[in-house]
């Protein structure tokens, strides 16, 4: 498949983060305006009610300032995932949601546990993983930028904070993982060169015949030479004027 129609824009790039950021705020800004507390929506560890949390928690924030540190990277990751992925997007964003939510309540303290955090783990942890399993030079590029830009969420998949639920970012980050090594992407194939080829010939290549097979460079051997162009012959006409025959009239 060409790079120009597996890579590019969809609306899709912009609509799905945007649909997301916007449940988020929309649902904080509810809890604010009519003095709600929608904490009993999160997943609840091992309990028959806390499972309802698996599909609301993400977009559940105890403050303004956990919703905003969450806003940019759930925005930036969801419009990578579904430019680069988009075959696999909602896959990916679907099942990252159910696998991380379940994972969290599986091991997780018997606490509420709300926010996007899981999420931002899921989508980080699959790109990052996923590029370095395709090998393909782009997705690799793509690897390396979250590994520069998010590279320290690593450090919060450990009990590092109380009021911080680890649990959702290892949930997130072993889901990623999972979905890395499950769901098949189409990756273009890169452009190969003429001698990458099985077939290629490097004794009737004009540039490799100038090098040894240590590689020197070397003169071009006599009968590779320039030959000398053909000699030209010109034959002339003489025709005489009107002048000269009225002479010889």
């Amino acid at each position: 498949m060409a790079v120009k129609t597996q890579f590019q824009y969809t609306p899709a790039v912009i609509l799905v983060p945007m649909v997301m950021v916007l449940l988020m705020w929309t649902v904080f800004y509810i809890e604010v305006r009519f003095g709600l507390n929608l904490n009993e929506y999160g997943v609840y560890p091992r309990t028959l009610s806390g499972l309802k949390g698996v599909l609301f928690s993400p977009f559940i924030h105890g403050s303004a300032r956990h919703l905003y540190n969450n806003t940019f990277p759930v925005i930036i990751l969801l419009a990578s995932l579904f430019y680069f992925y988009r075959d696999i997007s909602f896959k990916v964003l679907f099942w990252g949601i159910i696998w991380s939510g379940l994972i969290t309540w599986g091991i997780g303290r018997p606490s509420y546990h709300i926010g996007a955090s899981g999420l931002i783990y899921v989508l980080a942890s699959f790109v990052f993983f996923k590029g370095i399993r395709t090998r393909h030079y782009r997705l690799v590029a793509l690897s390396l930028a979250v590994v520069f830009i998010y590279g320290g969420l690593l450090w919060y998949i450990f009990p590092l904070k109380e009021e911080m639920s680890w649990e959702g970012h290892l949930g997130g980050f072993l889901s990623g993982l999972l979905l890395a090594m499950v769901l098949k992407a189409r990756v273009p194939e890169s452009r190969k060169y003429a001698w990458e080829a099985d077939d290629y010939d490097e004794s009737s290549d004009e540039f490799m015949r100038q090098f040894d097979e240590d590689g020197n460079f070397i003169e071009r051997a006599e009968e590779d030479a320039e030959e000398e162009p053909p000699q030209v012959r010109y034959h002339y006409t003489y025709k005489p004027s009107e002048k000269e025959k009225r002479k010889e009239d």
